[in-house]
């Protein structure tokens, strides 16, 4: 009899039904595994920057090496032999005209020498004119920010690639000097279809060194930024005309 009691209970004790959890106890569970989860996918990006992190001392020296965007053009043009051929011969900063650095700078970031790798009133400034006109135009990044996403990253607009593009800004403006920073980005940015760096857009528009650009030659190719394709010395857009008038009037 006391057996028969005791399976009945068990069975009982079985088929009741559970009690719901409460709201909080359900989301207590969810918030736990949401950490876990966020801690675990923070060390294996940890790792990932580890193995990927530059060596900055070596950065600061020597001749600037290939871009990860000028890589990837040579692999597109092995693909596609239409396209022009790479143009690329980095130089060093001495043999870039003063006036050429100035119209850089003035072009696509004023503050480049005052800021440590963000300039948060051109990001304001950029946001409210997006804003205002109602589409995704400027976003506002500083020439840091251009030269690491050029050297490192590609033109992904990926939250994951702008976190280790922020990443990479703050150890490269610890680590690296701001005319090393400068020299690197003239060298490897795109000036025109398959023409990176300042020597090669000089020799691909005018047949002549970086070194031998006159003041409103130098102003053209900072004005050429930062749509070089659509907007350069050969094609004479509007907006590259609107640029170039617009730069010099901070030049002179």
């Amino acid at each position: 009899m006391l057996d028969k009691l005791r399976y009945k209970l068990h069975r009982w004790q079985r088929t009741r039904p559970k009690k719901k959890k409460s709201w909080f106890s359900r989301s207590k569970k969810t918030l736990r595994w949401v950490i876990r989860t966020s801690l675990i996918l923070l060390a294996l990006d940890i790792f990932y920057l580890m193995h990927i992190w530059p060596d900055w001392q070596a950065f600061q020296q020597g001749n600037v090496k290939k871009s990860n965007f000028i890589k990837g053009y040579q692999q597109q043009r092995n693909i596609n032999k239409a396209l022009p051929k790479l143009s690329w011969k980095p130089v060093k900063l001495n043999r870039i005209p003063d006036y050429l650095r100035r119209a850089v700078i003035i072009g696509e970031d004023a503050r480049f020498y005052s800021h440590n790798g963000f300039d948060i009133n051109a990001f304001r400034d950029a946001m409210n004119y997006n804003i205002e006109n109602k589409r995704f135009k400027y976003g506002g990044s500083t020439l840091s920010q251009q030269t690491v996403k050029n050297m490192f990253f590609s033109g992904s607009r990926s939250p994951l690639r702008k976190w280790h593009e922020l990443i990479f800004t703050i150890g490269m403006e610890f680590n690296v000097s701001k005319d090393r920073i400068l020299e690197t980005y003239l060298n490897i940015a795109e000036f025109g279809k398959g023409i990176y760096g300042v020597d090669a857009a000089a020799r691909s528009y005018w047949n002549i060194p970086v070194s031998a650009l006159s003041t409103r030659q130098t102003i053209e190719l900072a004005a050429t930024l930062p749509s070089p394709v659509k907007h350069n010395p050969q094609t004479r857009s509007k907006t590259f005309l609107r640029r170039v008038q617009k730069i010099s009037v901070y030049m002179y």
